[in-house]
C-alpha cells in the first residue's frame, strides 16, 4: 500500500485555491451570487487583523457557509491580501486524511514570512483535536486571519469555548430568514417600514402564501434561488443535508452505533415539530431507553437539525426535574422534505411549523438561549418567555395562526394574563394570521400583528443589530445584548 503522494495532495490543493494563477483567474462562482445578511458583519470579524483571533463560522449543512468563506476571500483580496497568502482547504477531503493544519502553511509561505495571510478551514470538525491544532496557529502567525467552519456544533463551540478560549470567536450562520428569503426570490416589496424597526404591507394574503413557501423550502439559499430543488425538496435537501448528517456527521464524530435508532427520533421530532414533549412519551413510542434519547436529542440539537427549549412554571424558574420540553425544527423546511409540503388549509401543521419559524429566527441572537416556554398546572401554557440576565421575564407571547384573538381577547390571552399578573413584564406579543392591533393587557402593552410579519420583523431587526459593534456579535464574548420583540 502507498501512502497518499504529496504530488496529489499539491494538485488538488492547487485546484481549490484558482486565485493563486494570478493569469488566468477570472473569478469563482460564489462571487456571482447574493450575499446573505450576515455577510458584512461576518466580515468585519473575519478580515479584523487588528483582532487576533480565529473565526468560527457555524451553522447547518447548506446555508450558505462555503458560499459564504468563498465570498469573503474574495473580499480579501479586494483589501490588498496577496491572492499566494491566500489558502482554502476542505478538512473533509480524502486527500488530506493524514494532514494536519500546520502542514498547510507549508502551502502559502510568504505568510509564514510575516506577510498578511487568509487561511480557510472548511469543514474543520472532522480533524481530530482541531481546537489545540488552530489554537496553536493563532499564537504562532499573528499576521495570519484563521476562518474555520463546521456544520456540527457541539464538536465545535464546546471545544473552542474549552479550548480557545481568547482566540476564537463563534459566528452563528442561520438558515434563512424570512426577510432573506423575501430578499432572495425579489419579493422584498411585499413588506414595507411603517415605523422604528415596525413593518406592514399591503397584500396580507400574498404575504402569507410565500410564508407558507418559506416554511416548505424557504430556509435553504439554494431552494430559494433554484426552482428544480424547490420542486424536488425530498432529492436535493433530504439525501444532501438529513440523511448526510444523520448517517455520516454524527456517528463519526460520537460513535453512534445505531444509526437506524437516531433515524427514527429524528423522524418523530421532526413530524412533531412544535409539539411539547417528554422523555417518557418518547420513550414509550420509540421504545428506546430515556438516557439514550437525551444524548440523542443533544447530537440532533447540536448538528442544527432541530432546537430544543426548556420550560419555566408560572413562577418563571427553571424545574431542577425537566419533565417537559419543546422541540422544533432548526429550519421549519426540512419537515416538507421530510413528509411532503404543508397546504395552505392544513391550519395546524403550519401553526406548528409557525411557531418553529418564530423561534429560528432568533437563532442569531446573542441571547438566543433566554428563550424558554411556560407551562403550569391547570393547563396553562405561554408560548414564548425571555428570561433576562437576572433570569426575570422581561417580555413574553403567543404564536398562533388564526384570527380568533380578533373576536375573543380575554379568553385567548388568558394565560399571558396570568404571568403579567406575577411578574414585572415589560410588553408582550401575539401573532394572528391576518390580524394586527394595539391592545392592553393589565397595563402591558401587548402587539398583535400577522405571524408573518413578526418573523419579517425578527430577522431584519436581529440582522440590523449587528451591524453596531464587534462585541454585539462575538458571540462566546458578549451575552449583554438582549433580543428587541418590536
Amino acid at each position: 500500500m502507498r501512502d497518499i503522494a504529496g504530488k496529489d495532495i499539491q494538485a488538488r490543493i492547487t485546484r481549490d485555491n484558482p486565485w493563486w494563477n494570478v493569469v488566468h483567474f477570472s473569478g469563482i462562482p460564489e462571487d456571482e451570487l447574493p450575499r446573505r445578511v450576515y455577510f458584512a458583519p461576518f466580515k468585519q470579524l473575519a478580515l479584523n487583523f487588528k483582532v487576533r483571533r480565529a473565526a468560527i463560522l457555524l451553522g447547518p449543512r447548506r446555508v450558505g457557509k462555503t458560499v459564504m468563506i468563498k465570498q469573503i476571500i474574495i473580499e480579501a483580496m479586494k483589501e490588498g491580501v496577496c491572492p499566494g497568502n491566500i489558502l482554502y482547504a476542505s478538512i473533509d477531503t480524502p486527500l488530506y486524511s493524514s494532514l494536519g493544519l500546520q502542514s498547510f502553511m507549508d502551502f502559502v509561505p510568504p505568510a509564514a514570512q510575516g506577510e498578511r495571510g487568509v487561511i480557510v478551514f472548511d469543514e474543520i470538525q472532522y480533524l481530530r483535536d482541531w481546537e489545540q491544532h488552530l489554537k496553536d496557529l493563532v499564537d504562532s502567525y499573528p499576521n495570519v486571519k484563521f476562518i474555520a467552519s463546521g456544520s456540527a456544533a457541539a464538536a465545535l463551540r464546546l471545544k473552542s469555548k474549552e479550548s480557545g478560549a481568547g482566540r476564537f470567536s463563534d459566528f452563528m450562520l442561520p438558515p434563512l430568514t424570512f426577510y432573506e428569503f423575501l430578499e432572495f426570490t425579489g419579493q422584498g416589496e411585499l413588506v414595507h417600514e411603517s415605523g422604528d424597526k415596525k413593518y406592514s404591507t399591503d397584500d396580507m394574503e400574498a404575504l402569507n402564501s410565500s410564508f407558507i413557501d418559506y416554511l416548505n423550502f424557504g430556509g435553504y439559499p439554494e431552494a430559494a434561488l433554484n426552482l428544480e430543488i424547490r420542486n424536488d425538496p425530498d432529492r436535493f435537501i433530504r439525501s444532501d443535508i438529513i440523511e448526510k448528517v444523520l448517517l455520516k456527521d454524527l456517528p463519526s464524530l460520537y460513535g453512534i452505533q445505531d444509526i437506524q435508532g437516531l433515524n427514527k427520533l429524528f423522524m418523530y421530532l421532526a413530524y412533531n415539530t412544535g409539539a411539547e414533549a417528554s422523555l417518557e412519551k418518547i420513550s414509550q413510542s420509540s421504545g428506546m431507553a430515556k438516557p439514550t434519547i437525551r444524548k440523542y436529542i443533544e447530537y440532533l440539537e447540536s448538528a442544527f437539525l432541530i432546537i430544543k427549549i426548556s420550560t419555566v412554571d408560572d413562577t418563571c424558574r427553571s424545574l431542577q426535574r425537566e419533565r417537559h420540553f419543546k422541540i422544533y425544527l432548526n429550519n421549519p423546511s426540512i419537515r416538507a422534505a421530510l413528509f411532503g409540503p404543508v397546504s395552505a388549509d392544513d391550519s395546524v401543521t403550519i401553526g406548528h411549523l409557525a411557531e418553529s419559524a418564530v423561534f429560528s429566527q432568533w437563532q442569531h441572537s446573542s441571547s438566543f438561549g433566554q428563550l424558554r416556554y411556560a407551562r403550569w398546572k391547570n393547563e396553562g401554557e405561554v408560548d414564548v418567555v425571555y428570561l433576562d440576565h437576572k433570569q426575570k421575564p422581561a417580555w413574553i407571547g403567543e404564536v398562533k395562526w388564526s384570527d380568533r384573538v380578533k373576536d375573543n381577547l380575554d379568553r385567548e390571552t388568558r394565560h399571558m394574563k396570568h404571568l403579567v399578573g406575577r411578574h414585572k413584564i415589560d410588553s408582550a406579543f401575539f401573532t394572528t394570521k391576518t390580524f394586527t392591533s394595539a391592545e392592553v393587557l393589565s397595563d402591558v402593552a401587548l402587539s398583535i400583528r400577522p405571524t408573518a410579519l413578526y418573523c419579517y420583523m425578527v430577522g431584519r431587526n436581529i440582522t440590523r443589530s449587528l451591524d453596531v459593534t464587534l462585541e454585539v456579535f462575538e458571540m462566546s464574548d458578549s451575552d449583554d445584548v438582549e433580543p428587541q420583540y418590536s
